[in-house]
């Protein structure tokens, strides 16, 4: 019966979510709806992953090949619809680093990071001078993140 249940009230959502042709994640009891991915997300993936600003390739050095902490990382991943600069989607992390442009549009990140909040992703906001400047103390602080992660991990295996 609780299934019956269940599985009205998703098809309710579905209805009455406005996206005609959405996808839809559920994480839990929660019901997020996603456009279909199309080809054009694809090519600006792939053209954001092309083009990488400065800081982009001096932190992408040092998180590939699950170089930080035993993590695999993604570059200009999409989720919803952003993309996220990196994102470790085993430890639900997503790192954004923000050039000058982001100064003028907080309002717009702090949407982003609630997005991504919502479907249980933490993130980690740099400045790009931040990891051109001094790379060590982003890679500390994304370690030390990582490491808080890990404890609470296992903290959970072991209960």
């Amino acid at each position: 019966m609780r299934d019956l249940v269940q599985r009205a009230s998703f098809l309710r959502a579905i209805k009455d979510s406005g996206f005609p042709r959405a996808l839809f994640f559920i994480r839990g009891r929660e019901i997020y709806p996603f456009m279909p991915s199309s080809e054009s997300s694809h090519q600006t993936a792939r053209r954001l992953r092309r083009e990488q600003t400065p800081a982009e390739q001096i932190l992408w050095r040092h998180l590939r090949g699950s170089r930080m902490c035993n993590l695999k990382f993604r570059r200009q991943f999409p989720i919803g619809p952003y993309f996220a600069d990196f994102c470790s989607t085993e430890s639900q992390l997503v790192i954004e680093l923000d050039g000058g442009q982001h100064a003028d549009r907080a309002n717009e990140d702090h949407e982003r990071s609630s997005f991504l909040n919502s479907l249980g992703y933490r993130v980690l906001r740099f400045w790009n001078n931040q990891v051109l400047e001094n790379p060590v103390v982003v890679l500390t602080e994304i370690e030390k993140f990582l490491s808080s992660y890990s404890s609470l991990v296992i903290g959970k295996d072991q209960n």
